[in-house]
């Protein structure tokens, strides 16, 4: 099969690659559309330490299945596909309280690293564990279907967060989850919705999809703003979708006495926190991984329309082109949102 392989660091080939051997719990899928998400270009670079070449990458993909492993039941060749990024074990402590984005035996598609590798969906077929698996409804087009697990990535980050109808919210970071974020809380029936980043663009697509107000965040006067919306007590709630320490200062020391901080950016393995902002104003923090079984409300959600994933898709391109757009990705071209590559 054609793969697009990372066979070193920032160098990616498009060549030939043995195709999947699956499993008996697995099915092999022919990959119609796969999406480039921000953690394949942030481990481009090998900064991540968790695309260890040689390595397929992808994860956010859907397709049709094509055979079927001896153990496989309730699904077969022809079935439109989506599936979890995350292989849990469904075994473990975390996986028997439902925790499965927590197993202690998580494996990542399209990641590898020093524990394990997995090849990914940059390539004609993957193999897919059947316990991941999603089906998709024909109003679900396979390019639609790449936006599925940024868009469960946002709605878990919304669930865990203790979302009351009517309360304010801060969203700090417009990139590609910010901004499914604000649909979620939308939908989840928050009151004002105050989006904040360094693109002007990206704000007024925020504005666009659901945001009330938007703010560049080197404006001087932000927080006081922030603050006159909220009467004069600041957001009940902040999401903080970037992970670097300027956000993180932005996110706490934005939010209200006993607010909420949610974490789900994770550029940086580590940054500052304004401790003593956050103890003596009693705030509470939550780290946001990954999802927890939302696949099955976002697909529906899709399917009725009740979020639109179709302003985030900059570009549709060949596999065979892959190595352009991820350093078109890498060098941060403005504009640039999801890009899918086909094979």
């Amino acid at each position: 099969m054609k793969a697009l392989l990372l066979s070193e660091y920032k160098h990616l080939e498009y060549t030939d690659f043995p195709a999947p051997e699956i499993e008996p719990e697995e099915v092999l899928v022919a990959v119609k559309a796969t999406g480039i998400c921000g953690s394949d270009v942030h481990g481009y670079d090998g900064s991540t330490g968790r695309r260890i070449p040689p390595l397929i990458m992808g994860h956010e993909t859907a397709g049709v299945i094509v055979k079927t492993g001896a153990r496989v039941s309730g699904w077969n060749p022809g079935d439109r596909v989506t599936c979890d990024s995350t292989i849990y074990c469904g075994k473990c402590f975390y996986c028997q309280r439902g925790e499965i984005n927590l197993c202690d035996n998580r494996r990542v598609m399209g990641v590898s690293t020093p524990e394990y590798r997995r090849h990914g969906a940059f390539a004609e077929y993957v193999a897919v564990p059947q316990h991941i698996l999603y089906r998709l409804p024909d109003e679900v087009s396979f390019d639609q279907a790449v936006m599925l697990e940024p868009l469960a990535v946002a709605f878990h980050a919304a669930r865990i967060t203790p979302i009351e109808i009517n309360d304010s919210v801060l969203v700090v970071g417009a990139g590609m989850i910010g901004l499914l974020i604000v649909q979620a809380l939308r939908l989840a029936g928050c009151g004002q919705i105050i989006a904040t980043d360094l693109d002007a663009s990206r704000l007024e697509l925020a504005r666009s999809l659901g945001a009330d107000s938007v703010f560049l965040s080197t404006e001087a006067d932000f927080r006081q703003k922030v603050t006159g919306l909220t009467h004069g007590r600041g957001p009940n709630h902040a999401f903080e979708v970037v992970g670097i320490t300027p956000a993180v200062k932005t996110a706490v020391e934005s939010v209200r006495k006993g607010g909420t901080v949610t974490l789900v950016g994770n550029l940086s393995s580590s940054v500052e926190l304004p401790l003593q902002s956050a103890v003596t104003r009693e705030l509470t923090l939550y780290g946001s991984c990954a999802s927890e079984g939302e696949y099955p409300a976002c697909i529906d959600m899709l399917a009725r329309k009740k979020v639109n994933v179709e302003p985030l898709i900059s570009a549709i391109a060949p596999l065979s082109e892959g190595a352009t757009w991820f350093d078109r990705l890498y060098d941060r071209e403005p504009g640039l949102m999801k890009v899918i590559l086909k094979p």
